[in-house]
């Protein structure tokens, strides 16, 4: 069939700028090289110059080295328009991608406004509101519930004032109620007021020194 009809062309891929840009930097890369080598045969020249007398010699080397300026000039050159190219291929890859991504974020924006419109369609104002007032109405019910299973039942009314007449008097007998037991606790017994030895008295009854009543002693 192919003798017959001839085979088809095989379709190139497209140009991709990526590759573009690095087959762009590698030829740079290389005459990078050359400039560099250059470089050091011109370094070599003007050594052996330096060296020379004036003369048909030095003339000779003078002018390989102007050949080989010639040459370093021109790769110079070719190696600028290559950076510039590279350059504006970077340029325009960055603005292409950038463009990509603008659109891939615009896509993203038109799918969420989608869904957004289709979940706002199941979505009633005025039902909202009804629930926010019936949400109101059972909480004060509940408030209400809660006051009324808080009251007291069986109590008698009684006046504040005599409360608190009451309270005070309540406080009192607290207060000498509890110091009694502790002034009985805490007493000591009173010091002698007379000389160890000596007599004294006590509700007309002689008692020692220690407060004890003396006992009456008996005629020998």
């Amino acid at each position: 069939m192919n003798r017959l009809f001839g085979k088809g062309k095989e379709k190139t891929p497209a140009p991709n700028l990526t590759d573009c840009i690095s087959n762009i930097d590698s030829r740079g890369e290389s005459i990078d090289k050359k400039i560099a080598r250059l470089d050091a045969e011109l370094k070599k020249y003007k050594d052996q110059m330096k060296k020379m007398r004036e003369g048909p010699a030095k003339n000779m080397v003078k002018q390989k080295a102007m050949r080989v300026l010639k040459q370093k000039k021109m790769y110079d050159n070719q190696r600028d328009n290559l950076m510039q190219q590279s350059f504006n291929l970077e340029q325009q890859n960055y603005n292409i991608q950038n463009i990509k991504d603008t659109k891939t974020t615009v896509d993203a924006m038109k799918v969420g406004v989608k869904e957004f419109k289709k979940a706002y369609k199941h979505v009633d104002i005025d039902q909202v509101e009804n629930l926010q007032d019936e949400l109101e109405d059972l909480s004060e019910q509940a408030n209400d519930i809660q006051e009324v299973m808080g009251r007291s039942y069986g109590m008698p009314e009684l006046d504040e004032d005599d409360l608190e007449a009451e309270l005070d008097a309540l406080g009192d007998e607290l207060d000498l109620e509890d110091s009694s037991y502790l002034d009985d606790a805490v007493a000591t017994p009173s010091v002698p007021s007379s000389e160890p030895g000596g007599e004294s008295m006590r509700d007309n009854v002689p008692v020692d020194e220690y407060g004890l009543p003396q006992i009456p002693q008996t005629a020998k």
